[in-house]
């Protein structure tokens, strides 16, 4: 009886020694020295060397603030300022550092466009201290992906990875030559996903904990099976170093780029033609929606696709291609991958009904094209009334009563119409006793004023007529 009371008493002993044991292990952290010793060789070193533009220096004693890595106003300010010092900098090579990886035995090195942009040279070393100059096969500025390549035997490469399955609190590394240290290892775990930045509206972003700092740029993000699922772009600072938010492009991104630099040397994505905002709490509560979501349309675009496709100011995109559009920052990625002349399946929100729409999906022109077409659709007269007014939607219409004319105030900067009482959110009915009918027909009222005279202008403001008195400038 006691020998089965011992082997009753032993047998609960193991079994608790076991939970306990389950229990440390769940607990511990992952192991990475395999994962480095493995894929650390795929991992270079990039050097450029590029001719710096004279710039005016800041006085003696004045330093230029230190600014997150990448930024446009990084760029701008040192563009004009240089480093520090007084006077005139003359010209002169100045060398930039970040990382890449090698994706195929061919010498294929994927790695960031801001990190090659520019460059009259670029050198790769390898981990084995080889040092080869790199010839810039293609680039994308509003993905910031580069393809490189170089010519060299021998050569460890990446295993590529699906950026879709990654899960948030999912452990991740990266490896890269942060401030010039070659090969530094850096772990975390995946943040959030499909993260979108202002400067980047076509790259749903992965955000991680992951430590990144300026020379990490263009280095790969691991998950723990080995596989690169991202590579490190950008990072939120305060400092210009690490604050624990870091920023990778998803692989399947980059990957889709790089399959295009090598087919026809460019990058073309989707175009919708829309200026888009998000919805808010009260935008949603105005529109009679449950809850905000979706992306509110404040622009169509001249003959684009939307204006051809039916889309209005004012509908409120709710899903594209089968896809639920939560934010408006999850519309761009979408419409960007989208093959150029298929016909997209488009849901929106308008007048409290969901209406469905196909809409012909066509090529996304220059930033140039796109930034005339924008500022010739917004522009009114800002010169004579420091106005800018656009079309009124459905939704708008109808909480106004107002069946047809009028405009919009969007924007009221300094001038003539400011001082006389104009805001935001007006509606303009009347200019000069004239019936206003749409933008363009505002702008020949405007170009028409009599000057050196004060003309009264009819607005709609909460709903109620307001007459102001608005004093032209002379000729």
């Amino acid at each position: 009886m006691k020998y089965m009371q011992s082997l009753h008493r032993f047998s609960w002993l193991v079994l608790l020694g076991l939970l306990l044991a389950q229990g440390v292990q769940a607990r511990e952290l992952p192991e990475f020295t395999r994962l480095v010793e493995q894929y650390s060789p795929t991992v270079v070193n990039i050097s450029t060397t590029q001719k710096s533009k004279a710039g005016i220096k800041l006085p003696h004693g004045l330093e230029i603030p230190e600014l997150p890595e990448g930024t446009p106003w990084d760029d701008l300010l040192r563009r004009f300022f240089g480093e520090g010092g007084e006077g005139m900098q003359p010209e002169q090579e100045s060398r930039s550092l970040g990382s890449g990886f090698i994706i195929d035995r061919d010498g294929y090195i994927l790695t960031n466009n801001h990190v090659v942009e520019g460059a009259e040279e670029i050198v790769v070393r390898l981990s084995d201290r080889r040092e080869v100059v790199a010839e810039l096969v293609g680039a994308d500025q509003r993905s910031d992906i580069a393809l490189l390549k170089i010519d060299a035997a021998d050569l460890p490469v990446v295993q590529v990875g699906n950026s879709k399955e990654l899960k948030v609190g999912e452990w991740v590394m990266a490896i890269g030559s942060p401030f010039g240290f070659d090969h530094s290892v850096s772990v975390g775990v995946v943040s959030a996903l499909g993260r979108n930045l202002p400067s980047e509206n076509y790259v749903p972003f992965i955000q991680t904990d992951v430590a990144i700092n300026p020379g990490n740029s263009g280095g790969p993000l691991f998950n723990l099976d080995g596989e690169v699922v991202g590579i490190n772009s950008q990072i939120y600072s305060r400092t210009g170093g690490f604050m624990g938010l870091s920023f990778a492009i998803p692989i399947d991104v980059a990957m889709d780029v790089v399959s295009q630099i090598k087919e026809q040397g460019y990058v073309s994505r989707g175009w919708l033609g829309v200026l888009i905002q998000d919805v808010t709490r009260d935008l949603a509560e105005s529109f009679g929606m449950k809850r905000p979501h979706g992306a509110l349309v404040a622009q169509v675009l001249d003959d684009s696709p939307a204006a051809r496709g039916g889309i209005e100011v004012g509908d409120i995109i709710t899903e594209f291609n089968g896809e639920e559009v939560i934010n408006s920052s999850d519309l761009p990625p979408l419409v960007g991958r989208t093959r150029i002349g298929s016909d997209a399946r488009v849901k929106v929100l308008r007048n409290g009904k969901m209406r469905s729409l196909k809409v012909k999906i066509a090529e996304l022109p220059a930033e140039e094209t796109l930034q005339e077409a924008r500022s010739e659709r917004q522009h009114t007269q800002t010169d004579r009334l420091g106005l800018q007014v656009g079309e009124l939607s459905s939704a708008q219409r109808k909480e106004l009563d107002l069946a047809s004319g009028g405009v919009l105030v969007q924007q009221v900067e300094e001038g003539p119409a400011s001082r006389a009482g104009i805001r935001r959110g007006d509606v303009i009915i009347k200019l000069n006793s004239k019936q206003v009918k749409d933008p363009r027909q505002f702008k020949e009222l405007v170009d028409g004023l009599p000057g050196g005279r004060s003309v009264p202008v009819l607005v709609l403001r909460r709903g109620g007529p307001l007459f102001l008195a608005l004093r032209v400038p002379g000729d």
